[in-house]
Formats: C-alpha cells, structure tokens, sequence
C-alpha cells in the first residue's frame, strides 16, 4: 500500500473510532439518564420569564440582531490582529484581500445601521 493511501487509511480509522465513540457516549447517556415525564417540562419559557396567559412578550428580533453583529466584528479583530503582525509578508496580495474583507463587513454595519438596529431607544 502506497504511503498517500496509507495516510487516508489512518484518517479514515480515526475518522471511523470517533463516529464510534460519540454513538458510545450518546448511548450511555441515552441508558443512564432520568426519564420521568412531568408536565413542568413543556412549559412555554423564554428569557427567564414564564408564559402568563395568551399575551406575553417576546424579546425584539433587534437584540439578537446586535449580538450578531457583536460576534461579527469580534470575529473581524481575530483576523485583522494576526493579519496586521505580518503585513510585509503578505504584501499588496495580503492588503487587498484585507481591504476586501473589511469593505463586506463595512456593508454589515450599513446595513444594520440603515435598519436602525444599532439604536437603543
């Protein structure tokens, strides 16, 4: 066997004892785990608030909107930092694809800024 196949060999049985190991776990889990029905469990629940009657309220769609938005420019400082210490590597190509990346995530915040996410009133 060649060594190229053998390193896909090795991927698949590891690949292969993970997918085993995981229905193993699930399985236990599955066998170990309290199964009694109480009717506490299907109650309607959110924000840490119980459902009152037919109307309650909903959290706005636009906190939600803003987390996201958090975790996407988070997710741009992890790479533009790593991005900026090696910048004379990268060269013209590095600055570019860099220009391009920040210009989509500027088109987020348009975006949100123009639906009036970004507002706290």
């Amino acid at each position: 066997m060649s060594e190229f196949l053998r390193s896909y060999l090795t991927i698949a049985i590891f690949g292969g004892l993970a997918v085993v190991l995981i229905g193993i776990i699930l399985g236990a889990g599955r066998l170990l785990r309290p199964t009694r029905a109480q009717d506490q469990k299907y109650l309607t629940y959110e924000s840490g608030a119980d459902a009152v009657g037919d109307e309650w309220s909903q959290t706005q769609v636009r906190y939600y909107i803003f987390a996201l938005l958090f975790v996407l420019f988070d997710v741009e400082a992890v790479f533009i930092f790593p991005w900026a210490t090696r910048l004379e590597e990268y060269g013209m190509f590095g600055l570019i694809e860099m220009a391009i990346f920040i210009f989509i995530l500027a088109l987020g915040l348009l975006y949100a800024w123009r639906k009036k996410v970004l507002r706290w009133v």
